[in-house]
This record gives C-alpha cells, sequence and structure tokens, in this order.
C-alpha cells in the first residue's frame, strides 16, 4: 500500500533539495569574491579616468596663464 502511495506522489526528495542549495552555496562562495574584484577594478579605472581628466585641465590652466592654480576648488 506505501508503495502504491509514494508511486503517485510528485516532487524532490529532501535529499535532492539538500543537494541543490549545496551546490548553489559553492556556486556563491565562488562568485561574490569575483563580483567583488570586478567591482574594484571599475573604481580603479574611474579613479585614473578622473585624475587624467583634472592633469589635463591643469595643463590646459597652465598653457593660459603661465601658472598652475593655487587651490583645486573639487565639487
Amino acid at each position: 500500500m506505501l508503495k502504491k502511495f509514494r508511486k503517485n506522489q510528485k516532487g524532490f526528495t529532501l535529499i535532492e533539495l539538500l543537494i541543490v542549495v549545496a551546490i548553489i552555496g559553492i556556486l556563491a562562495a565562488i562568485a561574490i569574491p569575483q563580483f567583488a574584484s570586478y567591482r574594484q577594478k571599475a573604481y580603479n579605472s574611474a579613479a585614473n579616468s578622473d585624475l587624467k581628466n583634472l592633469k589635463t585641465g591643469m595643463e590646459a590652466y597652465m598653457a593660459d596663464t603661465q601658472e598652475y592654480p593655487a587651490v583645486l576648488a573639487l565639487q
């Protein structure tokens, strides 16, 4: 009687669900540090770009006035 009842049931067993959760956890443990690394590289690239723009602006000011600005007004 129990075998007939189990054959008609549909769904996943507890072991199957635990295995899937474990696999998702392992993938997340690998992916999260990689994502953080890419994010840090993006911030560094943006900072380098900002510094290059600042350098270009200061050189343009130097070409016009023959002196560097005394104080940088950062907004």
